[in-house]
C-alpha cells in the first residue's frame, strides 16, 4: 500500500471505532461501567482494610495491595475509555493520552504477571520452610521485589511504546476497543508485521515461561499439602492456594486461549478478539478483590468487623 498522499506525521488524535458495528452499545457501557465499579469497589475495599490495619502488614498482605493497586491502574486504562465512548459517545481520544494510556495498560499487564509471580513463590516458602518463612520472606524484601518488577516494567514498557511513538500516523482510526500497542501499530502508516516480533516475544514468556513455572509450584504445593497431618493447617494452606489459583487461571486462561487459537490458525474477527480483549482486561481484576476478600480470613473478619461496627453505631445513634 502506497502512503505518498497522506501527510506523514503524528495526528492529534484518535478515533475508537471498535464498538461501531454493534447494536445495543448503551446496555453494554453499562455493563463495562458497573464491571468497573465493582472493580473499584472491590480493590479499593481491599486496599483500605490491609493499610488501616496493622496486623495485616505482613508480606502476603503487602501483595495482595500490589495486585489491587495493579488491578485499578489496568482496568482503568482500558474501562475509562470503553465507558468514554459507550455512555457518554466521546469517541476522540488525544493523541498523548492514547500513547499513555496504552503504556499504562500494558504495563498493568506486565506487573500483574509478575505480582502473581511473586505471590507463588511466597506461598511456597510459606509452605516448604514453614519454620524460616519470616526470615526470608520479611516487609522490606518483599517491597524491594514489588518495586524491582514495577521498574523492569517501566522499562521493557517504554523501549516498546516509544517505538509506537516514534511512527508515522496517516489515519486517525483505531479499530479496536481502546488503546493499545496492537491498535496503535496498525493505525500507523508502515508495515505493521515487523513492529509485532518483539511485543510477541514479550507476550509468549508469560504463557510459556511463567504460568508453566507458578502451576510448578503449586504442584509442589499440592504434595507439601497433601504431607500435612494436622487437619485445621491442610484446610488453611488448601483455602489460601485455592484463591491464588482462582487468581491465576482468571488472568492466564484468556492468555493462553487466545495464544493457541493464534498458533492453530483459527482467524478471529474483529468482533470476537474485541471481546477476548474486553474480558481478559476486566475480568480478573473484577474476580481479585472478591477471592482475596471472601476467601482470606483476616481480610474476611476485619471486613465484618467495620460492617459490624458500623451497623451496630448506627443503630445506637438512632
Amino acid at each position: 500500500m502506497a502512503y505518498e498522499n497522506y501527510t506523514v506525521k503524528n495526528v492529534d488524535s484518535f478515533i475508537i471505532t471498535g464498538f461501531d458495528h454493534l447494536q445495543n452499545q448503551k446496555f453494554l457501557g453499562f455493563l463495562i461501567f458497573l464491571t468497573y465499579t465493582l472493580i473499584l469497589l472491590g480493590n479499593g475495599i481491599n486496599l483500605c482494610i490491609i493499610l488501616t490495619d496493622r496486623h495485616l502488614h505482613k508480606p502476603m498482605y503487602i501483595l495482595i495491595c500490589n495486585l489491587a493497586v495493579v488491578d485499578i491502574m489496568y482496568s482503568s486504562t482500558c474501562g475509562t475509555t470503553m465507558i468514554s465512548v459507550l455512555l457518554a459517545e466521546i469517541k476522540t481520544v488525544s493523541y498523548y493520552s492514547c500513547i499513555s494510556r496504552a503504556f499504562l495498560y500494558h504495563l498493568g499487564d506486565f506487573t500483574e504477571c509478575m505480582a502473581l509471580t511473586l505471590m507463588a513463590i511466597d506461598r511456597l516458602i510459606a509452605i516448604t520452610f514453614p519454620l524460616r518463612y519470616h526470615s526470608i520472606v520479611t516487609n522490606s524484601r518483599v517491597f524491594l521485589l514489588i518495586v524491582i518488577t514495577w521498574l523492569a516494567g517501566f522499562a521493557v514498557l517504554g523501549v516498546i511504546m516509544s517505538v509506537a511513538d516514534s511512527l508515522p500516523y496517516c489515519q486517525p482510526i483505531i479499530r479496536y476497543v481502546f488503546c493499545d500497542y496492537a491498535s496503535l501499530i496498525r493505525a500507523a502508516c508502515v508495515n505493521p508485521e515487523p513492529y509485532f516480533f518483539m511485543p510477541v516475544m514479550l507476550s509468549l514468556w508469560p504463557t510459556v515461561g511463567q504460568f508453566p513455572f507458578i502451576l510448578c509450584t503449586y504442584a509442589v504445593l499440592a504434595y507439601s499439602v497433601s504431607k500435612l497431618t494436622n487437619n485445621a493447617s491442610k484446610n488453611q494452606m488448601i483455602n489460601t492456594c485455592l484463591s491464588h489459583l482462582i487468581v491465576l487461571f482468571s488472568f492466564f486462561v484468556p492468555k493462553v486461549v487466545s495464544s493457541l487459537l493464534t498458533r492453530i490458525g483459527v482467524v478471529l474477527t474483529l468482533t470476537q478478539r474485541n471481546a477476548m480483549l474486553i474480558a481478559a482486561s476486566l475480568v480478573p481484576p473484577l474476580i481479585n478483590p472478591a477471592v482475596y476478600c471472601i476467601r482470606t480470613k483476616e481480610i474476611r473478619k476485619r471486613l465484618a468487623d467495620v460492617l459490624l461496627h458500623k451497623k451496630i453505631g448506627s443503630l445506637g445513634f438512632s
